[in-house]
This record gives C-alpha cells, sequence and structure tokens, in this order.
C-alpha cells in the first residue's frame, strides 16, 4: 500500500513575536503535514509555479499594512494574497492573523470578519463550546478549557460556518468557523497565542483538521 504523500503548508510568519521553537514542534508532531515556515515576503516573492506547490497557506503574521517593508518583495505581497482563492488551495487564518491587514477589503473577504477593530486580553482561561458537532473538523470532541489570548471584535458574517463558540467575556463569541473564498476552502482560528495554548490537545486536533480540511482531505 502507497502511503499518501504529506501535505506541503507554507505557513507564513512576520509583523508579531512568537515562540519559534515552541511553534515549529507544534506543525512538527502532525502527522500528514509538511510545514514550510517562512515571512509572507518570501513566499509571496515565489514564482507562481513555486507558490502552486503549497496544499495550504498558513498565516500567522500580523501586517497592518499590505505593502511589503522590504522594497524587493513590493508590490508582491498584495499581488499574492489577491490571488489567493484562484486555485483550489487551502488557507488557514490562525490567531493574530485574523487582525492583520485592517484596511484591506481583500482580508475581509478571505478572514469574513466585516469589522476588523479589535480589542485583546491576555491569559485569559474560558470555557470552548462544540457549536457544530457534526463537522469534520470538531467531530468527536467534546467542549473544553482554554487558556489563550482572546480578541473583541465584530462576529463572521454571511458565509461563515461557526464551528466553536465561547459565551465567556471579554471575547468574541466565534472561536472557529470556516467559509470559501473564491476557489478555496478557507478555515479560521481565534485561538493560538503561545505554548500554553498550544499545547493543549484539542486545540491541536482542531488546527490539524482545519488544515486538512482547507485541503479538501477532510469532507464536510
Amino acid at each position: 500500500m502507497v502511503e499518501s504523500q504529506p501535505l506541503n503548508v507554507a505557513v507564513l510568519v512576520g509583523m508579531h513575536p512568537y515562540d519559534a521553537i515552541r511553534f515549529h514542534d507544534l506543525f512538527a508532531a502532525m502527522d500528514g503535514i509538511k510545514p514550510v515556515h517562512q515571512m509572507v515576503e518570501n513566499w509571496a516573492f515565489a514564482e507562481p509555479e513555486q507558490k502552486a506547490e503549497y496544499d495550504v497557506v498558513l498565516f500567522y503574521n500580523m501586517h497592518l499594512k499590505m505593502e511589503a517593508e522590504l522594497p524587493w518583495a513590493s508590490p508582491a505581497v498584495p499581488k499574492a494574497i489577491a490571488e489567493l482563492g484562484d486555485r483550489p488551495q487551502g488557507i488557514v487564518v490562525l490567531h493574530h492573523a485574523i487582525l492583520a491587514y485592517p484596511d484591506e477589503p481583500v482580508w475581509t473577504d478571505v478572514t469574513g470578519l466585516p469589522d476588523r477593530k479589535f480589542g485583546f486580553y491576555g491569559e485569559q482561561t474560558f470555557p470552548v463550546h462544540i457549536e457544530r458537532p457534526d463537522h469534520p473538523i470538531v467531530r468527536g470532541l467534546s467542549d473544553w478549557t482554554m487558556f489563550d489570548e482572546t480578541y473583541t471584535m465584530q462576529e463572521p458574517g454571511e458565509g461563515c460556518d461557526i464551528l466553536l463558540t465561547t459565551d465567556y467575556n471579554p471575547s468574541m463569541r466565534a472561536l472557529a468557523w470556516t467559509r470559501r473564498h473564491k476557489q478555496a476552502r478557507v478555515f479560521c482560528l481565534q485561538m493560538g497565542h503561545d505554548g500554553r495554548s498550544w499545547n493543549i490537545p484539542s486545540f491541536k486536533t482542531v488546527l490539524q483538521r482545519g488544515i486538512l480540511w482547507s485541503a479538501g482531505k477532510l469532507q464536510g
């Protein structure tokens, strides 16, 4: 029996500090996933056939402007992001990446968040509720308690399928949702600030399944 090849996942970072060692460990432990960590500018500047090799593009950056800070990469970043969804390549938007590009309509279309003005609250302990237990990303999981940073902002809008919620204050209600952006499946996960949240088993399961779902490897 021939085993399927792991998914090539571009893991994109920039303009926000993070625990790089534990972040790398999070993805390295996921079966079926080959993470390729890089700056957003590196991914954007690659040739089209190179970008097309990725099954999933995962954003963990928090750029506030679409234009690249590095002259050699501009206008590559706006062009690459505008082309997201032109092929059925999965898109995952993780934690602070939902706050990126606050004035860009294209990122509103990707995330499904109509207004991304936000507040943030560190070191919160809050309940996570399975809103859609029939969805393959969360199927078989039970509600759990999360330790993480929370955001307050407008809830996901039309076309979003809410998978995880919380009734905790301060936090937005939606914690995870899916949507479509042109040809692409999009998975957004509000949680995921640092190693303490990354180490929670249910979080790791949801993130891994979200990546697989966005690549069309989980149906539903």
